[in-house]
């Protein structure tokens, strides 16, 4: 195994982008030597929590550095593919926060770069490392419920944080609101559905508490048909309390139900559980380690300095990201359209 101590490069240093930092500052085989921030506040905080670190107000700076093996890009959605570019072009490898882009195109264009550069180009879509989540999928891979024929993918929570500037609740800038949280959901959805082909349709439906905004989906549900037969039900509600995930796959043979609650979704002290019914017995499947975005993220970081140093595959690909990005954007297109679309419309 190839020992190299790894240079990290972050872009992005607000509330989720400080938790990238620490996950890099936790994470053995990396150092974070280099962070970028938009304003006089982030950069003193970033200076202030990472005083090794070299501190940038303009992200090209830090991307034309020589030294970064790669860089982590925690941004606005509307800037990833321009940040995400510039990190590209240089041929360093790059992990990007969810969603890759606000549109196929964008996903296309940075696939492009990435291939022509060499670089890797992974997609911050973190549950696939979860201790449960994960567990969830191998049960499936492994045949434990048969064939999986039907899943659910259920969020209830409070409100989303507007992020800096409101950016979050800016319709230009994030995109879609089912671009947010929502897309994690789908590329869950079609990771544990994987053996019965690929999503072919979607009808989706939404409201808002919000009259003057009713582009703010408080309540989102989608039904996803897939090419060999098997369906999932997305569904999210951010009209409630808490942050409480469930799961649910059936298939010929049996059935698994995941549920993670907590009193907010960046805990480190959450309650979760997985129990399973292969056909005869309904077992709880002990899982391996605490599991929760906070976790996640630091084995998200773990796997990219493998990834670069030992060769092991990316948890999520840029090709897995654009699949995610075209569901979301079918899914908007159903809400508007109120019927049922296409996913070859959009991919």
């Amino acid at each position: 195994m190839n020992e190299k101590h790894l240079k990290a490069g972050l872009v992005g240093f607000g509330a989720w982008g400080q938790h990238h930092a620490n996950a890099i500052k936790v994470t053995e085989g990396v150092d974070l030597v280099a962070i970028a921030v938009p304003s006089d506040a982030s950069a003193s905080a970033a200076k202030d929590a990472y005083p090794d670190a070299d501190i940038y107000r303009d992200f090209r700076e830090l991307v034309a550095r020589e030294d970064l093996d790669f860089v982590d890009v925690v941004v606005p959605s509307h800037l990833h593919h321009e940040v995400a570019s510039a990190v590209l072009e240089t041929g360093k490898h790059l992990l990007l926060e969810k969603p890759m882009g606000v549109s196929v195109d964008e996903c296309d264009d940075m696939i492009r770069l990435a291939r022509e550069k060499g670089s890797l180009f992974a997609v911050g879509h973190e549950l696939r490392l979860s201790s449960m989540w994960g567990k969830a999928k191998s049960m499936i891979d492994e045949g434990y419920i048969g064939d999986p024929l039907y899943a659910l993918v259920e969020l209830s929570r409070n409100p989303y944080r507007q992020g800096a500037d409101g950016w979050r609740y800016d319709i230009d800038r994030v995109g879609s609101w089912i671009l947010e949280e929502p897309i994690h959901f789908f590329d869950l959805a079609r990771w544990y559905l994987e053996a019965a082909g690929q999503p072919e349709s979607i009808y989706a439906t939404a409201n808002s508490r919000q009259p003057d905004h009713p582009e703010l989906h408080d309540n989102f549900s989608a039904v996803m048909h897939f090419t060999g037969g098997a369906y999932a039900v997305v569904s999210q509600t951010l009209a409630a309390f808490e942050h409480h995930q469930t799961i649910k796959v059936t298939g010929t043979k049996g059935a698994l139900w995941a549920s993670w609650s907590g009193a907010m979704d960046r805990t480190r002290h959450p309650t979760f559980s997985l129990r399973a019914f292969n056909g005869d017995e309904v077992v709880d499947v002990p899982i391996d380690k605490p599991t929760g975005e906070l976790f996640e993220l630091e084995d998200q970081i773990e796997r990219m300095v493998h990834a670069i140093r030992d060769g092991v595959p990316l948890h999520c690909s840029a090709d897995d990201g654009r699949w995610s990005v075209a569901m979301c954007l079918a899914a908007e297109a159903s809400v508007l359209a109120n019927q049922k679309v296409l996913l070859a419309d959009y991919l």
